[in-house]
């Protein structure tokens, strides 16, 4: 049942009216927000929902490339995914600031090319580029644009962070992000007007004692056309709900781990001989490896024995049909 207004609610509401003002009753007034229906907005509260999940885990990738690129430890975590007008987004933005502007080549005929934005805070910038030339990893903020060297530095940093935003969007689209342009002005991009509405992915990043901004901002109206296709491609996505969050990330590690590539190694045999005796052989020499010649072949891995199997010809080339397994974990 409803809640009653109170006579003070009331004669409130009456005096309200009477001087011609706006008069809000209630308990939660503070989840009332304002709504401009000129401008409506573009992402649904679902579809905010999907780039929240997708941007989480390209924040854990991020953690993990920076880690292994700078030999120390880093953090980031997602904040947050909203809309805002783009002038709201580069006013914040100093004038010389690190950005990569992507294409991230959607493999749909139905879907337009769809554009990206990586930007960089300039302490996180300062710090990479300091630590990969051989200092401490310290922040340097300097009012400055940025110089070749410093250029040549972080574009190889981002067109790997561009990249890696393939992976977390696998399970919704086919993408393949190519990074077209290092900008270092922040008012000198022309492809995106200032009212434009655009998804912005803002990522806390801790590095040693510095602690910045990664973000990744996308037209709304572009991203709209991939996110109305979301409903044909989430069985797709949506493959693993069985599992837990845990056992997802295990299958993903284990999933990528095993597009690895490996050298495996055919052992036919080992010896010792001298140094002198090496440096007089001559073709036609036999060196005995101690093995006879029905002994099975041993095949290692990583330096590490794991198979052994019988030497023979497959497709005319040379090959080792496999017999044991020597590892037990395999067994």
């Amino acid at each position: 049942m409803a809640d009653a207004l109170t006579q003070e609610q009331i004669d409130a509401m009456l005096s309200g009216i009477s001087d011609g003002e706006e008069v809000i009753v209630g308990h939660n007034t503070s989840a009332v927000r304002d709504y401009d229906f000129r401008s409506p907005k573009k992402l649904t509260k679902e579809r905010l929902k999907v780039l929240n999940n997708i941007f989480d885990n390209y924040a854990r990738l991020l953690s993990s490339y920076y880690t292994g690129l700078l030999r120390l430890y880093c953090k980031v975590s997602l904040v947050s995914v909203e809309e805002q007008k783009y002038y709201e987004f580069n006013n914040a933005l100093p004038d010389y600031v690190m950005m990569g502007l992507a294409e991230l080549q959607i493999k749909d005929e139905d879907i337009d090319d769809v554009s990206a934005i990586v930007q960089l805070s300039n302490s996180i910038t300062y710090t990479m580029i300091d630590r990969l030339l051989g200092g401490r990893g310290t922040s340097d903020e300097a009012d400055r644009d940025f110089t070749e060297i410093e250029i040549s530095v972080m574009k190889g940093i981002v067109t790997n962070m561009v990249n890696m935003l393939q992976e977390p969007w696998e399970n919704y689209v086919n993408l393949t992000p190519k990074l077209t342009k290092i900008e270092t002005n922040a008012r000198a991009i022309s492809n995106i007007g200032y009212d434009d509405a655009m998804a912005i992915a803002m990522m806390d990043v801790h590095i040693n004692d510095v602690k910045a901004i990664v973000s990744v901002c996308i037209p709304a109206l572009e991203l709209d056309s991939v996110m109305q296709k979301y409903a044909t491609f989430s069985a797709k996505g949506t493959r693993k709900s069985g599992l837990s969050k845990d056992d997802e990330r295990k299958e993903n590690i284990i999933t990528t781990l095993s597009q690895s590539l490996l050298n495996v190694t055919a052992v036919l045999g080992e010896t010792n001989i001298d140094m002198l005796d090496v440096m007089n052989l001559q073709t036609g020499d036999i060196i005995p490896l101690g093995k006879g010649i029905d002994t099975n072949i041993e095949l290692s891995i990583g330096g590490k024995p794991w198979f052994d199997g019988k030497l023979g010809i497959f497709n005319n080339k040379k090959a080792i049909k496999i017999e044991n397994v020597l590892r037990s974990e395999f067994q």
